[in-house]
């Protein structure tokens, strides 16, 4: 994954003050430290902004509240909005990028995502289906370098002797560098994972150097962190414990076959930039039913999303599966029988 070489430098610096317990870097606005969770000195989180916000009553997203939107509808699921005034520090992104994908170009990628589904699928769907609504956003993510202390316990082949497995257990220090997580409600896990490593990080800019219609949609508009920095912590814990045993097999674990592979993080070094990452949230309706696709905002051929599933299908493959079952049995039976 590529990246500036300006956010890169931002998001590896060691400068500034740094946590008393811990020694991990303390940015501006931190109310806690992000690795340990100690309250941060008093004084250095900025003054709560007199910011309203519109909040999803349903999936819990928020884009900034702007009077000449009238925007009643939530950007990412339809669900109505109301105001919201926070009484903590907002974030903002810190670096913004661009929209590579026109708004049309977002309408042909979903119906040709719908031509690619599969089986299981209606035949007609690309066809059939209506889009309802074409909504481009920001969606927040941070970027995050880390170091942790990975502890781990396995079994492989390596000294097992007479056995299959022998146990084995340890302790390294990996780097992580430039992960890019989502710090957004709008956005399901599984969707942000799908559309996060296809991001051009090269082309970020800004975000207080340019205005977001140089950057995207005069319509469309940024969501923003609800969350403190601190926050991130367990994120970055979780992803690095998914992504640490392909590491750790790759030559820490001794042997070549592995089983029950666990691990458990300790981070000691975590900085974070704050990104708005484009995309395009389409709703369509197929035979009555609402349903969510989300574009890639720089990179139309890749697209996340629900679909409805053709139960005739389904119920046919089933119906195929129970008759050659019933056909395998009834020749076992004849064998035996003769």
């Amino acid at each position: 994954m590529s990246v500036n070489m300006d956010v890169a430098s931002a998001t590896t610096s060691a400068t500034g003050p740094c946590c008393a317990r811990c020694q991990g870097p303390l940015e501006p606005g931190d109310l806690r430290c992000a690795v340990c969770g100690l309250a941060a000195p008093q004084g250095r989180a900025p003054a709560p902004q007199a910011v309203q916000v519109l909040r999803c009553t349903e999936c819990g997203a928020a884009v900034s509240y702007s009077a000449e939107a009238q925007a009643p509808k939530c950007r990412f699921c339809g669900a109505v909005t109301r105001i919201e005034q926070p009484v903590d520090p907002i974030d903002q992104a810190d670096w913004l990028l661009p929209f590579g994908v026109p708004p049309d170009q977002a309408d042909q990628a979903l119906r040709r995502w719908m031509s690619t589904l599969g089986f299981f699928r209606p035949s007609d769907l690309a066809r059939a289906a209506t889009v309802e609504g074409l909504r481009p956003i920001w969606w927040a993510g941070w970027l995050v370098s880390a170091d942790a202390v990975v502890s781990w316990t396995a079994d492989s082949n390596a000294g097992a002797r007479l056995s299959s497995w022998a146990p084995h257990a340890g302790q390294t220090q990996l780097p992580f560098r430039n992960l890019l997580l989502s710090a957004s409600r709008g956005l399901s896990l599984d969707e942000a994972r799908e559309l996060a490593p296809h991001f051009r990080l090269d082309l970020a800019v800004p975000a207080a150097h340019r205005t977001q219609q140089q950057l995207g949609p005069p319509d469309a508009v940024i969501e923003q962190f609800d969350a403190q920095r601190s926050a991130a912590r367990k994120i970055v814990s979780e992803r690095i414990a998914a992504s640490a045993e392909d590491a750790l097999t790759r030559g820490v674990i001794p042997g070549s076959t592995f089983r029950n592979v666990h691990v458990a993080v300790l981070l000691h070094a975590l900085e974070t930039r704050r990104l708005a990452l484009p995309s395009y949230v389409l709703a369509y309706r197929y035979k009555g039913r609402s349903y969510r696709a989300v574009v890639h905002g720089q990179d139309a051929s890749h697209v996340t999303g629900t679909a409805p599933i053709a139960w005739g299908k389904v119920a046919l493959v089933v119906a195929g599966a129970l008759a050659l079952v019933v056909l395998v049995i009834g020749a076992l039976v004849l064998a035996r029988a003769a």
